[in-house]
Formats: structure tokens, C-alpha cells, sequence
């Protein structure tokens, strides 16, 4: 693998090399103005595709596999769509001798939990609930069914109410910013991180584009019900090519450059 941007280029020797640039740069004071960093993590065809038969893993490479575990690695919490967890089949992170080390050294809770924001539909059964290290966090709105929100606290999830009617994202990463989870590994679906982009909450992008194509209707990184008002910005942070063809892409929100 080697960094192609920033200049110099150069190779990327180690796992070392990639914490560095993979890393959520939050201000150590808690009050600091980046106060937490939401992170997209994506991967996608070259032709623009992020699924194979419903699902992302067959177009994950070797390279985008190690990026992909940075984003949790090194996070204090996963966010991620309902349908995406129901989708994936997402159980609870259990870091293996690597990672949980990797998190020692970067003064990080043994096991970051997940986040699923849900508008109530969420079974109380899912595997994103019951298949946990630590209790997952349930985000939600208040109007959500009362009898579901038993259900999900008698699974042993945590609730957290975020908006009345349905669910205010940027109540919700302050609340959980509040709770110390400041470090936000986001991987998707593409309804939340359309959400999330009319809600001018995402820091990154952190994307790989797979040497490979698939045509058909797949689905893209970010979808919504209407368009933005105006493109956000983005700056490339950093480049990587694998031998493998891999691109490895960090775009950073430009008002936060």
C-alpha cells in the first residue's frame, strides 16, 4: 500500500502509519470546539455501486478491510441505520488481541458499543441487540411505540431519545458526545448518511473504491427524499493505493479543514 496524497508519496509500512491518519482528531478538552468527529465509512464500486446481492461484503477488498476496522478500532461508539443492522446481520464489536490493544494504547473503553437509530421498528430480538459485548444504545425518538422501548431496555439496550416526532440527529451526537462517546465510526446505510449530510453532521468521508464494477440498480453512499440544498464541501485528506488496485479515500467537510 502507499500514500499517494499527502506529498510526499511514499509506502505505508505498518498498521502505525494508518492510526495516524485514521485517527478522530477531537480536541482532548471535552468543552474544545471539536468536540466529537462523525466519520462515514463506505465502500463502493468503481462504478458507483455499494452492494453486491443487498449486501457490501462482496465488494470488500483485503485493503478496505484493514481501513473498515480502523474506523471502530480507534471510535468511541459505531452508528448505524436500522435497516443497515437488520441488512448486515450486525453483532456487537468484540476487538480481538490487535484491536483491543490498539484501543489501550489510544485511551480507548475495551469495546466501543452500537448505536442503531431506529423510528421504532427495531426488533427488540435483533442481532445488534442481543449479540453484544456491551449494551447496545437505541436511538430513537420520543414518539416511538412505549411498549417497543420496554422491549428494548428488557433486551438490555440503553434508549436514548433524540427529537419528538422523529429522530434529531444532531441531538442525538450531542447526547452522545455528552455521554463521552466523541469518536463516531458511522457505517451507514445510505438513509443515515443522507440524514446525516442535510444535517451538515458529517467531519469525513472516508471512502474505498474497489477495482471493480457491478452495474445494475445498487444503491449509492447517501440517499434521501430530496437533494441538498447545496453541495457540501469536501477536501481529500489522504490517498491510498493497494497493489490490489484498491483506492483508499479521506475527504474532510471544508469548513473543518
Amino acid at each position: 500500500m502507499h500514500q499517494v496524497w499527502p506529498l510526499p508519496a511514499r509506502p505505508v509500512e505498518d498498521d502505525a502509519d494508518l492510526e495516524t491518519l485514521y485517527r478522530y482528531p477531537v480536541d482532548e478538552d471535552p468543552g474544545g470546539s471539536r468536540r466529537s468527529w462523525l466519520a462515514v465509512n463506505f465502500v463502493s464500486s468503481l462504478d458507483g455501486g455499494i452492494e453486491i446481492e443487498g449486501r457490501s461484503r462482496g465488494l470488500s477488498t483485503p485493503a478496505d478491510r484493514r481501513v473498515f476496522a480502523l474506523g471502530h478500532d480507534l471510535a468511541d461508539v459505531v452508528l448505524l441505520g436500522s435497516g443497515t443492522a437488520l441488512a448486515e446481520a450486525y453483532p456487537g464489536l468484540r476487538p480481538d488481541a490487535a484491536a483491543a490493544d490498539r484501543r489501550r494504547r489510544h485511551g480507548l473503553a475495551d469495546v466501543p458499543p452500537l448505536a442503531v437509530v431506529t423510528s421504532g421498528s427495531f426488533p427488540a430480538d435483533a442481532t445488534s441487540i442481543v449479540d453484544v459485548a456491551v449494551p447496545t444504545i437505541v436511538v430513537t425518538a420520543a414518539a416511538a411505540p412505549a411498549d417497543q422501548q420496554a422491549a428494548w431496555r428488557d433486551a438490555g439496550a440503553r434508549v436514548l431519545i433524540a427529537g419528538n416526532e422523529a429522530v434529531d440527529l444532531a441531538s442525538a451526537v450531542r447526547q452522545l458526545a455528552d455521554d463521552g462517546y466523541r469518536r463516531i465510526d458511522c457505517e451507514g446505510g445510505p438513509g443515515l448518511v443522507g440524514t446525516l449530510l442535510h444535517a451538515d453532521l458529517v467531519d469525513e468521508m472516508r471512502l474505498t473504491i474497489a477495482p471493480l464494477a457491478v452495474a445494475g440498480r445498487a444503491g449509492r453512499v447517501a440517499t434521501s427524499a430530496d437533494p441538498l440544498e447545496a453541495p457540501r464541501g469536501f477536501t481529500v485528506a489522504s490517498l491510498l493505493v493497494d497493489d490490489d488496485g484498491s483506492l483508499l479515500i479521506r475527504y474532510v467537510r471544508e469548513a473543518l479543514e
